[in-house]
């Protein structure tokens, strides 16, 4: 944490170290609509916008690059689509800002609706926007004059595919993330001459198999210097390198930055550029807490005076309790007691409507099963009052309960892909057996081996039973049933019951995931015959 001290004396203080020959990055990611401090005093707009305002007081050279996923995430977002957001973040005067797959959430007209009053340069060289709403928004790069170096910067967006509804994004063409960014560094390099490649990304920090991520990008590159990223919500912390590793080798053995702040808005990124060094990569990288420290008057009051009608809205549906917790759930995992419950939830659920259908029809099948995306889960839920807006953050998305039909097999292909992953979210009476290596063995069901060519009846939502997430075998499906209202309406509602009933909110905490018994006991001999 020393470098991260160091930061926050010199920002209290209010002194940093001025040259005319550097050049400052300031960077943020994944900010997920959290305008306001979280339960621990971190992140928010307002102190954020403070440390922006004291590094530019500071510095000559100051660029402030956002890369994606501004938005969805809590109540400013959920009630007023954007209208929070983006012209806070006008406010802020980014320079650079790139897509996330959030910013999809709502389609891609209101994507175009939002996007045309950005006064960032927006950046995208690996999305084609041309036969839809968005044409002409986004450029594939920019060159920016800093005294005498060029400096080119270039967006990379991750892969829709899996990740984002279709509906979403029709009519926007895909190209592949490390192949779009080789090709244009090289091009800002050899043809634009420029002293330094910045890609800002919105990939994923880690390495999986598969898929584009800042790590494959920045070792499979040539001409990129440094890499500012999102998506992943990684925190690639400088004083562990060992653990978030932010100096990476490149195809012709050169050291690569890449950086990523984490979510939520809880660390603003700090690239310092020494001008006169840059073939040397004299780039020091650290971040700035972002935190509640500050005084009141040292906010922005124009931005306080914009936020205020918002956040008294906001503010009220956030202080109406409907249910209480016996203990912490984390969203920060992909197994545990949050993704457990709402599984559970899922199951529950599916077989209330399917009593309900066969009570008012006759004939609907018995539900089997339910699977959840641990993605959906938005916010943890701490231990004691559970709040109205809390839920609604915490299940932001526009997704209906669904009730499908689907074969053995194809459910054993999706919790494959969720074993490589670590983990999703499945009902009580599901354990998937690995073999502890990120492997799927086998998926036992109440008890008993899943068939691969049994049917099976599942819960889950619209946008698992597409065969989003990655989960893509999941859309081998029969609809037999969708609701009408949002996820969010069903969960508050069954809260609300629960509370009636005097039951709280409690979970199992182990995870579903087991590693195969027969493996534990064999290394367990092992180890102890050893001599």
């Amino acid at each position: 944490m020393k470098k991260a001290f160091i930061s926050l004396f010199l920002l209290t203080a209010g002194v940093f170290a001025s040259s005319a020959e550097n050049l400052v990055i300031l960077t943020t990611n994944d900010t997920h609509s959290n305008i306001d401090f979280d339960n621990n005093g971190r992140g928010g707009i307002l102190p954020r916008k403070t440390i922006i305002d004291s590094v530019r007081k500071a510095e000559k050279n100051v660029i402030l690059v956002d890369a994606g996923d501004m938005v969805q995430g809590t109540l400013y977002f959920k009630y007023f689509k954007g209208d929070v957001e983006y012209p806070i973040f006008n406010m802020m005067d980014y320079d650079i800002r790139i897509l996330g797959n959030h910013e999809f959430d709502n389609g891609l007209e209101e994507l175009a609706k939002y996007w045309k009053d950005v006064k960032a340069t927006r950046l995208s060289a690996n999305y084609d926007f041309s036969m839809t709403p968005a044409r002409g928004l986004f450029k594939p790069y920019v060159i920016k004059k800093v005294g005498k170096k060029k400096i080119g910067f270039f967006g990379i967006n991750v892969d829709p595919e899996s990740l984002i509804s279709k509906e979403n994004y029709e009519g926007m063409k895909y190209y592949d993330a490390i192949e779009t960014a080789n090709k244009t560094a090289a091009m800002l390099r050899d043809k634009e001459k420029c002293d330094l490649v910045v890609a800002v990304t919105h990939v994923g920090y880690e390495a999986i198999p598969g898929k584009a991520s800042d790590m494959e990008m920045a070792r499979r590159s040539k001409d990129i210097d440094i890499i500012i990223g999102g998506h992943s919500h990684t925190f690639v912390d400088p004083a562990t390198p060992e653990a978030t590793p932010y100096w990476i080798n490149n195809a012709v053995g050169k050291p690569v930055l890449v950086t990523q702040t984490g979510k939520y808005g809880r660390n603003v990124g700090y690239i310092n550029i020494d001008l006169d060094d840059i073939k040397d990569r004299k780039f020091d990288y650290e971040y700035i807490p972002v935190t509640d420290r500050f005084s009141p008057d040292a906010y922005d009051k124009n931005i306080e005076r914009f936020l205020a009608p918002f956040k008294h809205a906001v503010d009220s549906v956030n202080s109406n309790i409907v249910a209480w917790s016996l203990q912490d759930m984390s969203n920060s995992g992909r197994t545990g007691a949050y993704p457990n419950w709402t599984a559970d939830f899922g199951l529950d659920f599916g077989r209330h409507i399917a009593d309900s259908i066969r009570s008012a029809k006759g004939d609907f099948p018995q539900i089997d099963l339910s699977i959840m995306n641990v993605g959906g889960i938005r916010q943890p839920m701490k231990k004691g009052a559970v709040t109205e807006g809390q839920i609604l953050s915490t299940f932001p998305f526009s997704n209906h309960m669904t009730i499908i039909e689907i074969k053995g097999k194809d459910i054993i292909d999706a919790l494959k892909i969720a074993t490589a992953k670590g983990g999703e979210a499945v009902s009580a009476n599901i354990r998937v057996v690995t073999d502890g290596k990120g492997n799927l063995q086998k998926v036992i069901i109440d008890g008993e081996e899943m068939n691969p060519e049994k049917m099976y009846t599942l819960a889950t939502i619209d946008y698992v039973a597409n065969g989003n997430d990655d989960l893509v075998s999941m859309a081998n499906n029969r609809m037999l049933w969708q609701s009408k209202h949002e996820m969010c309406v069903y969960v508050l509602g069954y809260l609300k019951h629960l509370t009636e009933l005097g039951i709280p909110v409690s979970s199992d905490p182990e995870s579903r995931f087991v590693e195969n018994v027969k493996i534990e006991i064999d290394r367990f001999l092992s180890e102890k015959n050893q001599p």
